[in-house]
């Protein structure tokens, strides 16, 4: 599926781009349509509850379409059904069955949103009996244990649409949600997301994006804290959008990259709520060009439906909580029609980003941002939260992520070559391999990041990272109980049966070329010895096949001071 950047010059071109991507959902809609069934896979949340997810995710692209005027009668019919009998008890499709933590409270969410904005077409159509249904429903989230995260806005969203609706509601909950998210902003627009650590995209299309729907819709019941949201979603825009590429790539990292285009979904609520950190030509430019990135990639099936993966389908890289409808969280960047016929953003052209830093500290992201040509490359000290989810360690512990290498999840840790372990020092123990997983101390100082960690009882491990204009160097200081051998990996370069690619190694350095990219390592100390390892195919999140050049270095018993340099091209 291709799209056409001019497209977005015309509201009309936008709508139909929508519906040509949830048109193919329609045949697996259920009697009652209350469930969508587009795939066999399962999440870590009840089988049942899978369907549902599926149902309630297109409308954070269907309820900004209402807004803006889009008419499309059989999804209306679709959803009213749906809300319909998913909320009668009596309904063989009831989306009841509640408990602590319940994945139902996440995709309250999206109705909420179309119940705040388009009660015409979710709400006023329902008999008295539906209505009150459909609001006892959504009381429920208030008798039940959330995560103390951006969950909150959950609980938000639902009792400010009871309020608005004239049913019970609670006012206590409603206010403590706030206060717990306003107890997680840390500064420079940026917050964390309850008591983890990771510093990833649901600060922008989690936490960001429900503050600016808040701030949109209570402008005038709440304006203190409409203003608050708006000034801290200006100030979070101003560093976020070091996050991407002048080609419209943006940054892999962290958990839920199965939500791909979301990645502009800030962009398009600023705009919604009329937050203009730039100007509606650069916003518009990095909302267009993202899509634009996108839709290149092979990201549906053949039904043309959104397959769970990155830039390409791959079950490996997902979390638990990914089910087959989970990739239409994506649709939340098409908030942007909501936006009248008449507004900027549809008569601007599309503005290249502002000059920026080339290399920027991000306090409260724990993380070093540089800007190459053709390229963006974070460097982060390797912190997150202590409750993992799947390949955690790889997701937010590398030593740094680029738009245009992406990065490797493991397959086993049995081997080099099943690791994957771009951008790590990978230590081999008895034939198994250990990295960072997390670090017990860091300091982000002139932009070069110092972490303390052990990937393994008996190794402590300092690192340095200090960027240079082509690459970065890395220097380890490594304290071994016992004799062991480490990698210290490059990034994972393409290999294709198509494209030209090149490999070699010699005593103390390795490269992988191909006609777009090369990576080159070389062991400035330690006596280290060239390697390539040829990962095991769908371990990046870019590339299905991929090879990394790796220094290999032997450490002893005691203190080892090892130094690799890594340098990157880009065409």
């Amino acid at each position: 599926m291709k799209i056409k950047t001019e497209c977005f010059n015309n509201k009309k071109d936008v709508q139909e781009l929508l519906i040509k991507l949830i048109e193919p959902l329609k045949e697996y809609y259920s009697k009652e349509k209350a469930e969508l069934n587009i795939g066999d896979t399962s999440a870590g949340y009840e089988q049942k509850v899978v369907p549902m997810e599926a149902f309630a995710r297109p409308l954070w692209g269907l309820v900004p379409y209402w807004i803006g005027g889009g008419v499309s009668e059989e999804f209306e019919k679709i959803y009213l059904k749906g809300i319909v009998s998913g909320t009668n008890p009596s309904s063989n499709e009831y989306w009841g069955g509640f408990k602590d933590r319940d994945q139902r409270f996440v995709e309250m969410a999206a109705i909420s949103y179309g119940l705040l904005t388009v009660s015409d077409k979710l709400w006023e159509p329902l008999s008295k009996e539906e209505k009150n249904n459909l609001a006892k429903w959504l009381f429920e989230i208030n008798n039940y244990e959330l995560p103390d995260s951006n969950w909150n806005f959950f609980i938000v969203l639902v009792n400010l649409v009871l309020k608005q609706l004239g049913q019970k509601y609670s006012n206590e909950k409603l206010e403590y949600g706030l206060s717990r998210i306003e107890n997680f902003y840390l500064g420079n627009g940026w917050y964390k997301d309850g008591h983890s650590n990771n510093k990833d995209y649901y600060i922008s299309f989690a936490i960001h994006f429900y503050s600016l729907i808040y701030a949109k819709v209570m402008e005038k019941d709440d304006p203190n804290r409409s203003k608050l949201f708006k000034e801290r979603a200006k100030e979070f825009a101003h560093e976020f959008i070091y996050w991407f590429e002048d080609n419209g790539a943006a940054l892999p990292f962290g958990r839920s990259l199965t939500y791909r285009f979301a990645q502009v979904s800030f962009w398009g609520a600023c705009i919604f709520a009329g937050v203009n950190p730039f100007s509606i030509g650069i916003m518009k430019g990095l909302i267009v060009r993202n899509l634009e990135y996108w839709f290149k990639s092979p990201m549906v099936d053949r039904k043309g439906i959104l397959t769970i993966g990155y830039k390409y389908p791959n079950l490996h890289m997902s979390e638990g909580y990914n089910a087959p409808g989970s990739p239409y969280w994506s649709l939340k960047t098409f908030i942007i029609l909501a936006l009248s016929d008449e507004h900027e953003f549809w008569k601007v052209k599309e503005e290249p980003l502002p000059k920026l830093e080339s290399i920027k500290t991000l306090k409260y992201a724990d993380m070093v941002v540089q800007r190459r040509v053709n390229d963006v490359v974070a460097y982060v000290p390797g912190r997150y939260s202590g409750r993992l989810q799947v390949h955690d360690p790889s997701k937010y512990s590398k030593f740094a992520y680029s738009t245009k290498f992406g990065f490797s999840v493991p397959r086993t840790n049995n081997s080099v070559q099943e690791a994957a372990p771009d951008s790590m020092l990978a230590f081999e123990i008895d034939g198994y391999i250990f990295n960072r997983r997390n670090c017990e101390d860091f300091k982000i100082e002139n932009n070069e990041i110092y972490s303390k960690w052990s990937p393994f009882k008996g190794i402590i491990v300092e690192t340095m990272l200090i960027p240079k204009e082509d690459g970065h160097v890395r220097r380890h200081k490594v304290i071994c109980d016992y004799e062991c051998i480490a990698y210290d990996c490059g990034f994972s370069v393409a290999i294709t049966e198509n494209e030209l690619y090149e490999d070699g190694r010699s005593e103390g350095q390795a490269y992988v070329n191909n006609s777009f990219s090369n990576c080159k390592v070389v062991s400035v100390h330690g006596n280290g010895v060239g390697e390539v390892i040829a990962a095991e195919p769908n371990t990046n999140l870019i590339y299905p096949k991929t090879k990394i050049p790796a220094v290999k270095y032997k450490l002893y018993k005691g203190e080892n001071i090892i130094e690799t340099e890594v340098t990157t091209q880009v065409i």
